[in-house]
């Protein structure tokens, strides 16, 4: 996968930009604000139909103006793809492929395999379940399209059936059969979310253990493990069993929708006991294991987007990414930077052709 051209009109700060980039390293420099991490941004916006950093779709668009497009070349199995991302105010987002548009946005996902590595990635420690729900859910669903068609089926059943509690709880009413009915739907879909789940993180955990060992010489004690209720008992008889809770709660207190992933340091949390440098070497590992998973499961070297990587790391860990970079362990890789001069020593050292954009 290589992304050869890219063209943004009006995206976040950006009003007017063009560039063609090299096959293997890609690096913007330049102060806080210039709208590097934005380049970045529409790169993954090209990939999975939105912005990593704002998912309110119009708060891409350049202030003032009335619409933002995104219009890129990519190269995948020898054969070009050109893909262009759009939104006009009051209008749907379109994403186009070879000149043709997309029925459904989420047909697109998966076409681009793409990873992102950025300072925000400290959501997935410091925030809730949900945070690292979305994580698995994003990487599962890049790879199985019935999987997000499960996700978005969950959802809706689990809609449905909170809404359905409170008119319970509203008219002081309670109908048995009518809830079963959601209780299977969502125990079908529910199950078969765990089960993928469960197989994609015992593939998932030793991919990220290698990595982290690597950027931190082996040398820190961490774990990632999936926390689920699931793994007591099935859906159904769990939804049984809180019944009574959900109905003077009015939601559903049991299901995937609580799942979570448990990080840990010398068996803490890592969110308390970790440094700023232990907590980076873990996410970037976390992501690169991501890579490594997407890559072996579609056989694609996926585009790596590194946003201001070396922020926060020691010489050491900065030294194993770019030996990683010198084994051909990726592909094509753009990198944001505010020291130029920082970055082009480091690209220097991986031995392999670069790119420099100032801005």
């Amino acid at each position: 996968m290589f992304l050869k051209q890219l063209s943004l009109l009006n995206y976040k700060n950006l009003a007017q930009n063009e560039f063609e980039f090299e096959a293997k390293l890609n690096c913007f420099v330049g102060k806080n604000g210039v709208g590097k991490t934005n380049i970045l941004d529409a790169i993954y916006h090209l990939a999975y139909g939105k912005s990593y950093f704002n998912p309110l779709a119009i708060q891409n668009i350049k202030h003032g103006e009335e619409f933002f497009v995104i219009d890129a070349l990519f190269e995948k199995n020898n054969k070009e793809e050109k893909i262009v991302c759009s939104l006009k105010k009051g209008q749907k987002k379109t994403i186009k492929r070879n000149g043709k548009a997309y029925e459904k946005l989420s047909e697109h996902i998966g076409l681009i395999p793409l990873v992102i590595i950025s300072p925000s990635d400290t959501d997935l420690i410091v925030e809730g379940s949900e945070t690292r729900r979305k994580f698995i859910d994003s990487v599962i669903a890049t790879l199985d399209s019935n999987y997000l068609q499960l996700l978005i089926q969950y959802q809706k059943t689990l809609s449905q059936r909170n809404a359905l509690l409170k008119y319970f709880a509203l008219n002081q009413t309670f109908d048995a059969d009518n809830l079963s009915i959601y209780n299977e739907q969502l125990s079908q879909s529910g199950q078969l979310i765990f089960e993928k789940r469960k197989d994609f993180l015992a593939a998932f955990v030793p991919i990220f253990k290698k990595h982290h060992a690597t950027i931190s010489g082996g040398n820190e004690n961490i774990s990632l493990h999936y926390e689920s209720q699931l793994f007591e008992k099935d859906l159904l008889p769990l939804l049984d069993d809180t019944l009574s809770k959900d109905r003077m709660i009015h939601y559903t207190s049991a299901g995937i929708h609580k799942d979570d992933l448990v990080f840990e340091i010398d068996g803490f949390p890592i969110k308390k006991f970790g440094s700023q440098g232990q907590q980076k070497s873990f996410l970037i590992a976390l992501k690169l294991a991501q890579f490594e998973f997407v890559k072996n499961q579609s056989k694609t070297l996926p585009i790596l987007l590194f946003d201001d990587i070396f922020d926060k790391l020691d010489a050491y860990r900065v030294q194993q990414i770019i030996n990683m970079v010198n084994d051909d362990v990726f592909g094509q890789i753009f990198i944001s930077d505010t020291h130029p001069e920082r970055t082009e020593d480091i690209m220097k050292q991986t031995h392999k052709t670069y790119k420099l954009f100032p801005l």
